[in-house]
């Protein structure tokens, strides 16, 4: 019988009372991350019984809409880089990476 080994990834929000975030720090013990901090997050989960998305879209109320625009544009080039490694899809990665290039340009990023 193969030995069965979990880990935990630990999300914690500080939340203002209008329950809007104000701090979110995180840690992950096996990849030596204790409480570290972070203006925003993204995280996104399958349900494969209804062939659906599950998101948790956070970011603090304090970060600059600059960094979310930068933010968003290397989520963007992550998501490229993990739908080729998933996928193999040479084209496809090739049209996100493209899609990359626009947005950048066109929020003047580069």
């Amino acid at each position: 019988m193969a030995t069965e080994k979990k880990t935990q990834i630990i999300i914690d929000v500080d939340l203002d009372e209008n329950k809007v975030p104000e701090k979110i720090s995180w840690s992950a013990k096996d990849g030596g991350i204790s409480n570290m901090q972070s203006k925003a997050i993204l995280l996104s989960f399958w349900d494969s019984k209804k062939q659906e998305t599950l998101k948790m879209d956070l970011w603090v109320k304090d970060m600059p809409i600059d960094q979310m625009k930068l933010f968003f544009h290397q989520t963007f080039l992550s998501m490229s880089e993990s739908f080729y490694r998933a996928t193999n899809d040479e084209k496809m990665t090739a049209a996100i990476r493209d899609f990359c290039d626009y947005y950048a340009e066109a929020l003047k990023l580069k």
